[in-house]
């Protein structure tokens, strides 16, 4: 409803949601609502599923996460039933968790195949996912629907981003597809710009910390251990738990910080070591100010934007 609402008060601008946790949804509404606004706004809602990080969210709507082989079993057969709706003009699915159609009667006879209505404009529908843990099974999953990836910075010369980047590859050429690196692959990227990167790392020192609290306890900042991650949680003993410093993230590739220049010369080095890359995600971190985002953004935008605005993506085709 809200990429609905923003499409209409704008014009050009695509709208995503990172991301549609598949768990808290039936798939057959998740694709119908997608479908919808997909039409209402010409084309300009981008798809995107996840499993789901948060326990009182996903628990509460009665699915598991707690039980995290439950969960992806879960999440790939809904994910499956997704693709069908959008790919097929009627279709039929027997599952562990769902049989659709319902085998009930229905006006005198039993209902066979059914029919999503309506479906999406654009077909193929573009779909992303994060990669957290960059398994086999979940990049083999992915490549096999067409799903596109978004995937952290950190991608210094063997770090962990660059793993999953080889890994994508492969897994892709499992199928028979031959991937250039990067490609069907977004990197994600806090940042904050400034003067230079010492001041950047003074200004931004804080909101990186706040950021670290709210996501380390849901094991997504891959630096911290479980020892941290308790430590953390005491006022009293989080100052001595060696936690990650903004440096350390700067120097693994997560954060952009620095200078305009700068930026874009980190983000230049990216495009030369990655050539089928097309799409990077920047944020701002959790708890910077709202009058500090906008003059972020805006900055972002008049000084680095530019120097990447002649990269041409791939859209999808519109279905007949």
């Amino acid at each position: 409803m809200a990429a609905l609402h923003l499409a209409h008060l704008t014009r050009n601008i695509k709208i995503g949601c990172g991301f549609n946790i598949t768990p808290m949804w039936h798939p057959l509404r998740l694709v119908e609502d997608y479908a919808t606004a997909d039409i209402l706004t010409g084309g300009r809602v981008i798809f995107g599923v996840g499993r789901g990080y948060h326990t009182r969210e996903v628990e509460t709507f009665g699915s598991p996460l707690l039980d995290q082989p439950a969960n992806r079993e879960l999440f790939e057969e809904q994910v499956d039933i997704i693709f069908k709706a959008f790919n097929n003009e009627s279709f039929l699915h027997r599952g562990k968790h769902y049989t659709l159609p319902p085998e009930v009667p229905y006006r005198g006879y039993d209902l066979k195949e059914l029919t999503v209505v309506p479906r999406p404009l654009r077909l193929p529908v573009e779909c992303w996912q994060p990669i957290q843990g960059g398994t086999a099974r979940a990049m083999d999953f992915m490549a096999k629907h067409g799903i596109r990836g978004l995937i952290g910075g950190g991608s210094a010369e063997g770090g962990a981003m660059h793993r999953v980047v080889l890994a994508w590859q492969e897994a892709h050429a499992r199928i028979g597809q031959q991937l250039e690196m990067g490609e069907r692959l977004c990197f994600g990227f806090h940042f904050y710009l400034a003067k230079n990167r010492e001041q950047g790392i003074r200004e931004a020192g804080k909101y990186y910390e706040e950021n670290m609290k709210m996501f380390g306890e849901l094991r997504l900042v891959r630096a911290l251990s479980d020892e941290q991650i308790e430590i953390m949680r005491d006022p009293k003993r989080a100052p001595y738990a060696k936690l990650p410093r903004i440096e350390d993230a700067i120097a693994n590739g997560g954060v952009l910080c620095g200078s305009p220049e700068q930026v874009i010369e980190h983000l230049k080095a990216l495009e030369r070591r990655y050539p089928g890359l097309e799409r990077v995600s920047v944020s701002l971190s959790v708890g910077v100010p709202k009058s500090v985002c906008l003059e972020q953004l805006e900055w972002f935008g008049k000084e680095v934007l530019p120097e990447f605005q002649k990269a041409k993506v791939a859209e999808p085709a519109f279905a007949n």
